[in-house]
């Protein structure tokens, strides 16, 4: 006689399944073969791997299909309830049409026919076959069960968990904002996909600077890439002219404004705002107490209030904020009065000052061109106007706003290398008009080259246009 290894596991038996000698499965949970199961997953639409892995996945979707999608959202108001769930310190009762929109419910239920019955899914089957119309309620078996479903997630409060709950029973019930992350979150562990996607959808027409940060970390959190992605693009539009003129700037997370700050698309009105921008986001990181928003003049007492023989930057609170500074676009900053002041608050370090005045000094002295610009996307000079009604280019206001913005040559001719960008939102999508990489001639005498001009076609408002350019030798 051959004596068995007790801790030997039970290798898998070689079985004919049809005309062919296929691998099969000895036991449950898989009756059939793994060409069989794949060809049902198929029809099923459901992932093959993820049945491997879960096998209840397939046994609720089959169990999905045999009652018809209109019990799904149908209200029942004389029925009594087939489930109890015990949760939150509170027991909800909950009928079994609506119970397999949830896998999370679902998979406790089937759980809990396991305890009294040898196939739980033929058990179900025959229950929710008996809940069809037509059939009579005393062929359907009526008992009870008890379920329990602990949740650790402090966002699932009771009131999100309800809101998650009615949308088993009704397809449009109202996400508010301030509840919409709770209710995700309860989706999310009722396994609840319908439900998680609307709610994706609330909180991506809901972006504010209140609301920015909880969204884009929620994102994160359950791997949305769709909902991430939105508030990324959000905030390069809104990080210069709205978030960083209120205290939700603190709030912000230091991976999403390194996104945002090396995005080609991010709007700023000229570099020095976003430097600005920048600042006052450090000193809220440093003073979080600070229940107003500070004055800039405040923000350049504290920096300056530091020692004189180091910089900022070279400082160990300061080590781990420079690749966001090194973002920015240094030598875009031309006025003489903003580059003392970034001389005068001692933020940066010696060699990046020098940096930046070397190269202003070769730009004048080549008659202003920049030669050590070599990409566009990245170290062009920008600045952006934000539309909020329709004007004509001859208003005054449009006139003085770019007048005071536009590059002052010292050639009578020379070539820029230009882009024109443009977007707004139309119904919670962005919309973007944008020129090619442009490179003309542009001259003081006559005749002599017109800029391109990009036509917008939109009902949007406001409208973000941003304007890259770099200087080349003519």
């Amino acid at each position: 006689m051959k004596m068995l290894n007790p801790q030997q596991k039970p290798r898998l038996e070689r079985r004919i399944a049809g005309s062919t000698n296929r691998w099969r499965f000895p036991r449950q949970p898989f009756s059939g073969d793994l060409l069989g199961l794949s060809q049902m997953c198929k029809a099923a639409n459901i992932d093959f791997d993820e049945v491997l892995k879960n096998p209840d996945r397939l046994c609720i979707s089959q169990i999905q299909k045999i009652f018809p999608e209109n019990l799904k959202n149908k209200t029942i108001q004389s029925r009594e309830a087939d489930v109890v769930l015990e949760c939150l310190g509170f027991k909800w009762e909950l009928h079994q049409p609506q119970l397999f929109q949830s896998e999370t419910l679902a998979k406790l239920y089937l759980m809990g026919l396991a305890r009294g019955n040898a196939n739980p899914e033929k058990e179900s089957v025959k229950i929710l076959q008996a809940q069809q119309p037509g059939r009579s309620r005393e062929q359907r078996p009526v008992k009870k069960m008890i379920l329990s479903l602990k949740i650790n997630d402090p966002l699932v409060t009771r009131e999100a968990f309800a809101t998650a709950l009615k949308n088993l029973y009704m397809q449009e019930v109202k996400i508010c904002l301030d509840d919409v992350l709770g209710v995700l979150a309860a989706a999310h562990i009722l396994q609840f996909g319908s439900l998680f996607q609307r709610c994706v959808t609330v909180m991506m027409s809901g972006l504010t600077p209140s609301t920015i940060k909880n969204f884009y970390l929620a994102g994160c959190k359950y791997k949305e890439e769709p909902l991430t992605t939105a508030c990324e693009k959000w905030m390069e539009m809104n990080l210069v002219p709205l978030v960083g003129t209120q205290i939700h700037l603190r709030k912000v997370p230091k991976e999403l404004l390194h996104k945002v700050l090396k995005s080609p698309r991010l709007f700023t009105f000229s570099e020095f705002d976003l430097l600005k921008t920048l600042l006052l986001w450090v000193y809220l990181q440093l003073n979080n107490k600070t229940q107003t928003f500070p004055m800039y003049q405040t923000v350049l007492m504290f920096f300056s209030s530091f020692p004189k023989n180091c910089a900022f930057l070279d400082r160990d609170v300061g080590q781990n904020l420079i690749p966001l500074f090194l973002c920015l676009r240094l030598h875009s900053i031309t006025k003489g009065k903003d580059l003392e002041e970034l001389r005068h608050i001692n933020f940066f370090p010696e060699s990046w000052l020098v940096r930046v005045t070397a190269n202003h000094y070769h730009a004048l002295e080549n008659g202003g061109d920049m030669a050590h610009v070599k990409d566009l996307s990245t170290q062009a000079v920008r600045f952006g106007l934000l539309f909020n009604q329709r004007i004509r280019h001859t208003d005054l206001e449009c006139a003085s706003t770019v007048y005071e913005n536009t590059p002052i040559s010292l050639r009578a001719e020379r070539l820029v290398t230009y882009e024109i960008r443009a977007q707004t939102t139309v119904d919670g999508k962005w919309q973007e008009f944008r020129t090619n990489q442009i490179t003309q001639k542009f001259g003081l005498a006559e005749p002599s080259c017109k800029s391109h001009a990009l036509k917008i076609q939109t009902v949007g408002i406001p409208i973000y246009a941003s304007f890259s350019f770099v200087f080349s030798l003519s």
